[in-house]
C-alpha cells in the first residue's frame, strides 16, 4: 500500500464526527458546543502518519486542549511536554505552537486517545472506555508498520491490553516498562504527562524522555 492508501484506510477507521455511541459524552459535547461554538467539540481524530512505527495512546481529549483545537494534546499542559519531546528525538518536524495551525508535523509517530471525546472531569466511565475501544482496535489495525505503542497512563495501558485481548495481570503498568507482545509489537508505559504528574514530580522531563527513547529502541529491535 502507498502512504496515501494507508492514511485513507486509517481515516475510514475513525469515529463519525457526530458519533452518538456514548450518551453522556454526547450530552457533554452538546453542552460545550453551546458554551463554546467555535471549538472542535467532537471526537478528536488521530494525528500523524498511519505508516509510522510508533503509536502514542493517551487517555482522552482535554476540555480546553484537544476538545478545543481538534488535535490530540494540542493546547493543554500535556502537549507542552509531549510535542517538544517528539521534536527532540526526531519523531516530528516544525515548532509546537499549541495550535492546530502551528505547522507541526509528525513524521515517525501517530497519536490517538483511548477515548475520542472529552469526558466530564477528564474521567471516562468503564463503559465509555469499552465502547470506544473499537476505534483504538481499528487504529492499530490500520497501521501496517506498527512496532511500538507508547501508552500514557494506566487507562491507556489497560485500553491497549483490552483491545489486543491480553490479560492485565500479565503486563503490570510501570513507568518505562517494555511489554513484548510478540516479535513485532512492544508496548512501553509512561506516566501521563499531565500537569499534576509533572508538578508533583511523579513524571519528570528526563523520565518521559527515557520512555520515548525506549519506544524508539523497540522499533529498531523489530527490524
Amino acid at each position: 500500500m502507498t502512504e496515501d492508501e494507508i492514511n485513507r484506510a486509517a481515516r475510514s477507521a475513525a469515529p463519525d464526527p457526530n458519533c452518538g455511541l456514548c450518551p453522556r459524552l454526547v450530552q457533554f459535547r452538546t453542552d460545550n458546543h453551546e458554551k463554546f461554538p467555535d471549538w472542535h467539540n467532537g471526537p478528536v481524530p488521530a494525528f500523524g502518519p498511519a505508516s509510522a512505527k510508533i503509536l502514542v495512546v493517551g487517555l482522552a481529549p482535554g476540555l480546553k486542549g484537544a476538545n478545543r483545537t481538534g488535535r490530540p494534546f494540542t493546547g493543554d499542559y500535556a502537549g507542552d511536554l509531549l510535542y517538544p519531546s517528539l521534536l527532540k528525538f526526531g519523531l516530528a518536524e516544525g515548532v509546537y505552537g499549541a495550535s492546530i495551525n502551528d505547522g507541526l508535523k509528525l513524521t515517525q509517530c501517530r497519536i490517538t486517545n483511548a477515548v475520542r471525546c472529552v469526558p466530564p472531569a477528564n474521567k471516562p466511565t468503564p463503559e465509555e472506555q469499552k465502547t470506544c475501544r473499537r476505534f483504538l482496535a481499528a487504529e492499530i489495525e490500520a497501521m501496517p508498520h506498527l512496532t511500538a505503542i507508547l501508552a500514557l497512563g494506566r487507562i491507556a495501558h489497560d485500553a491497549v491490553l483490552s483491545t489486543l485481548g491480553l490479560r492485565k495481570a500479565i503486563y503490570p503498568f510501570a513507568h518505562n516498562a517494555a511489554h513484548h507482545f510478540d516479535k513485532k509489537l512492544t508496548m512501553i508505559d509512561s506516566y501521563h504527562c499531565s500537569r499534576y504528574n509533572v508538578n508533583t514530580k511523579v513524571l519528570t522531563e528526563t523520565m518521559f524522555h527515557d520512555a520515548v527513547q525506549t519506544a524508539i529502541a523497540a522499533t529498531r529491535k523489530a527490524i
